[in-house]
């Protein structure tokens, strides 16, 4: 017999999870996760996902964690919302995400890690035109690598003069990174968020009932 310590504690730690996944499936959206238009396919390790397009001659890869991908301050804006609307927010999941271009016979590809900044998340009207992500930083690194070397230059945008800020997301946009991709993104991350935070639950469940 297992000589695991068993409390009341647990019991009912148990008993709450139990209840927890039940209510999360229930509001879990789809079983299946949405599909992203424009041909990427999805590659999953755990929380880390990877979209991969080819286009002519050219590879986008596009890779983003769903760790701490729900913006912290969601949690204030939800209890100031409370009075008006009695139905909580959905939570989304807004990660950060690199995206990786590799041309054929290169031996650097062009790495751009891309955020979505908070400001811009609550899509005002007026703001239709507005980018809903921004590229964070620029560089160069070394094709087939997967360790990124800290001695490469990497341009920071914050500084960068507008006319080529406007060239990268140009840049970006021919290659099906683009607003409406950054739309399917949040989708696709929050869907993927919660399968795995309900998993988690799972796992948790398991782990206290010692199964």
């Amino acid at each position: 017999r297992s000589s695991d310590l068993h409390t009341e504690g647990d019991k009912a730690f148990a008993e709450f999870l139990t209840d927890e996944i039940k209510e999360e499936v229930k509001i879990q959206k789809q079983k299946n996760l949405p599909k992203m238009t424009g041909g990427w396919e999805l590659e999953l390790n755990g929380t880390e996902a990877k979209l991969v397009r080819k286009i002519s001659g050219e590879k986008i890869t596009v890779t983003f964690n769903t760790n701490n991908s729900i913006p912290s301050s969601f949690e204030e804006e939800s209890e100031e919302g409370k009075k008006a609307d009695e139905n909580e927010p959905d939570l989304v999941s807004t990660p950060n995400f690199v995206v990786e271009v590799t041309k054929q016979d290169s031996k650097h590809n062009l790495v751009l890690d891309c955020h979505y900044p908070e400001d811009e998340m609550s899509h005002g009207e007026e703001e239709d035109d507005s980018d809903i992500f921004s590229i964070r930083e620029v560089s160069f690194q070394p094709t087939g690598e997967t360790d990124w070397k800290d001695t490469s230059y990497t341009l920071n945008t914050d500084s960068l003069d507008w006319a080529l800020y406007d060239h990268l997301m140009d840049f970006l946009a021919d290659r099906g990174v683009d607003n409406k991709f950054a739309d399917e993104l949040i989708e696709l991350s929050t869907a993927l968020e919660h399968q795995e935070y309900i998993k988690f639950l799972e796992e948790l469940k398991r782990f206290v009932k010692c199964q």
